[in-house]
């Protein structure tokens, strides 16, 4: 099922760039390329960082507020459509994403193998910025209208895009934390969506072709400007890259294939 496959690329992401040697020393430089800081990205106006600046959610301290309204929509949509079992489905999406995203960084230990500086050895996998709009994203998709879930879901991309570059170009996170998030999230979207019945599952969802390639060209534009840095075109790339592989796994996930596969019946 989905869920699996998720869950074990976000292991091996996990095993390959945090527990071998050569990941470590692929990533580590990371925060070396250009001027050290977030404060060369374009987009660092918007971070929060900037003193009486209003952060972009859920950048800064703007996370908590961002999850608590996501959580309130969610219940919203709920109580409206009175959809209660995909209610329950999103809320447990969300809260177990973002719930596991902190038992996984304060549990498992990030080891040094290549002899880092002490303040690259903090355990910041997976990045906690990231998995909020791709969990609340994928949430949201479970409790809105069939018809309007093409478009919720390319809301929610642009947004992932946005959050995912700022986050790797700013140095707040290397590349494999900002992947093992989305990855973390859409295993948790997996798995609700194989739990729930088959009346209540979503099914295929039937959206124009041209949305398909306009909701991953804007996702694309969107993580190049926010992940864009003057002073380094490889962070930059990278950055956008990293992006861009985000949101099409929170795309695909959501809206480019049947997110239900029928269980075998039981005996």
């Amino acid at each position: 099922m989905p869920a699996l496959l998720y869950t074990l690329g976000f292991l091996t992401v996990y095993l390959l760039a945090i527990c071998t040697p050569w990941g470590q020393r692929a990533e580590n430089p990371w925060f070396y390329l250009g001027i050290q800081g977030g404060e060369a990205a374009w987009i660092y106006p918007l971070s929060g960082s900037v003193y009486g600046s209003t952060p972009l959610p859920p950048l800064e301290l703007s996370a908590k507020p961002t999850v608590m309204a996501g959580l309130a929509v969610i219940v919203l949509l709920t109580l409206v459509r009175r959809c209660w079992r995909q209610g329950f489905a999103a809320l447990g999406v969300a809260i177990l994403a973002i719930g596991a995203k902190e038992v996984f960084k304060s549990t498992v230990p990030r080891p040094d193998l290549v002899g880092a500086p002490e303040n690259l050895l903090d355990q910041g996998f997976p990045s906690g910025h990231t998995v909020i709009p791709a969990a609340l994203t994928l949430a949201a998709v479970l409790v809105v209208s069939p018809r309007i879930r093409p478009y919720v879901a390319t809301a929610g991309v642009l947004w992932l895009a946005c959050i995912a570059a700022a986050t790797a170009t700013m140095g707040g996170h290397r590349p494999s934390e900002v992947l093992g998030a989305t990855l973390l999230a859409c295993a948790c979207y997996g798995l609700a969506t194989w739990l729930l019945p088959q009346a209540a599952a979503p099914g295929a969802t039937r959206s124009p072709r041209a949305l398909h390639v306009i909701a991953l060209a804007l996702a694309l534009i969107v993580a190049l400007v926010s992940g864009a840095r003057p002073d380094t075109l490889t962070r930059s790339l990278v950055s956008a890259a990293t992006a861009f592989i985000c949101a099409a796994l929170v795309w695909y996930a959501a809206v480019g294939r049947p997110a239900r596969r029928t269980r075998p019946a039981l005996d």
